[in-house]
């Protein structure tokens, strides 16, 4: 007989693969991620002013854009690293999966009924880019003016990085395969529209082909994947340099 999934072991890989489950904690801010996608935008409007007033972000668009690739790295890394780990992951149905937008990793995400899918590259996209990242998007749009391509790219980043995270906990610990799976895995994911556009992945090294905007905070700079090789100059205001893609 199979052992269930291990949540326990995969969080251990740090705190963004981490998954609670049972029922959510009693919150404001705490819903089923369907509800979010569905219009209630009181969480989502939530997290995107803590966001910003904790970077002093000075455009709307950078906190939609740091904190979407914050909730897209935490899917991403549950999924993935539940299939590198035990060849399944946890069907993170929108309607089970509770977000708590004042939480952070591990404890905004809760799931109240626990059941797997197998742990192919198939039943990733299905959970993760199908169920969440693309209804996600779209609520952001709705609700911000933000382009695809940014929103797109970010998830892309969000991958490489949860790749490249299982990949270091894997040699640290010993669990090579576990590392080869995840970053398999990962390859096979970019093998799709939304995603191979979105940058060049060889092995862990990922290149973005467009900006998260962080660079524009107060004291931000580039993250390690970004397409610029420095700050831009900052242009009119209003507009965004070339490959910001805002």
């Amino acid at each position: 007989m199979k052992a269930p999934l291990d949540l326990t072991e995969v969080g251990s890989v740090g705190g963004f693969f981490a998954l609670r489950t049972g029922a959510p904690p009693v919150g404001a801010q705490v819903a089923p991620l369907a509800r979010v996608y569905a219009g209630d935008g009181g969480p989502l409007a939530f997290r995107v002013d803590k966001v910003a007033a904790r970077l002093g972000a000075p455009d709307a668009r950078i906190a939609v854009s740091v904190a979407q690739l914050g909730l897209a790295a935490r899917l991403w890394s549950v999924a993935l690293g539940s299939a590198a780990l035990h060849g399944e992951v946890p069907d993170l149905d929108p309607a089970l999966l509770h977000w708590d937008a004042d939480g952070s990793s591990p404890d905004d995400l809760w799931l109240t009924d626990m059941a797997t899918r197998p742990g192919d590259a198939a039943s990733i996209r299905g959970v993760v880019q199908d169920g969440h990242l693309a209804p996600l998007a779209d609520a952001l749009r709705t609700r911000y003016r933000i382009s695809a391509p940014l929103l797109w790219g970010n998830a892309g980043s969000a991958l490489a990085g949860a790749a490249r995270e299982l990949d270091t906990w894997a040699r640290r610990t010993g669990r090579t395969d576990v590392g080869e799976r995840a970053l398999a895995l990962a390859a096979e994911l970019f093998d799709h529209p939304d995603l191979r556009s979105t940058g060049t992945l060889r092995g862990t090294a990922f290149r973005r082909r467009s900006c998260c905007l962080y660079y524009r905070c107060p004291g931000g700079g580039l993250c390690g994947d970004c397409c610029f090789d420095r700050p831009p100059q900052r242009s009119v205001p209003g507009s965004s340099p070339p490959g910001a893609s805002g």
